[in-house]
């Protein structure tokens, strides 16, 4: 894929999750910070494909990423993660995926709804791993935290 439209996509996947976020109700620097991270949630699948990783894995990493971006910066802005979360993985959903497992189900047409269907599943899996990945590193790092500081006081 050419540099102009990976460029293109990523400025797209930004204004996108700009307007979900306008329709999630998110203000302010919140607004700013998802919309980075739908971008960069963007960037790093793109960049997954480019490098031919598997579609899974390109979604695991950008998910990953994603989330590591979302709880670094709630904890810099003191605003709940879900606040830059949710709406950033907006241009990661599946959408496609499902709209064609379903169509392909009323078409009757169910190899092709069942390969969509799995593929749809992988996706969802992928991007659910990526943020409980995430999560679990900054809930390990708390604890790592607090029972230095603790030992530390002793």
């Amino acid at each position: 894929m050419s540099l102009e439209k990976m460029i293109f996509q990523i400025i797209s996947a930004i204004i996108t999750t700009f307007g979900f976020g306008l329709m999630f109700n998110i203000k302010n620097k919140n607004l700013f910070h998802t919309s980075i991270a739908g971008g960069l949630s963007w960037a790093i699948y793109l960049l997954g494909q480019e490098l031919k990783f598997s579609e899974g894995l390109s979604y695991f990493i950008a998910t990953l990423v994603m989330a590591i971006y979302s709880e670094i910066v709630a904890r810099k802005i003191s605003t709940p993660v879900t606040t830059i979360l949710i709406a950033a993985l907006i241009p990661l959903a599946p959408g496609g995926g499902i709209y064609y497992t379903m169509y392909n189900l009323l078409d009757k047409n169910y190899p092709i709804a069942l390969q969509k269907g799995i593929q749809t599943f992988i996706i969802a899996g992928a991007m659910a791993v990526g943020i409980f990945s995430a999560s679990t590193l900054f809930k390990l790092y708390d604890e790592l935290k607090t029972k230095f500081e603790n030992s530390k006081v002793e």
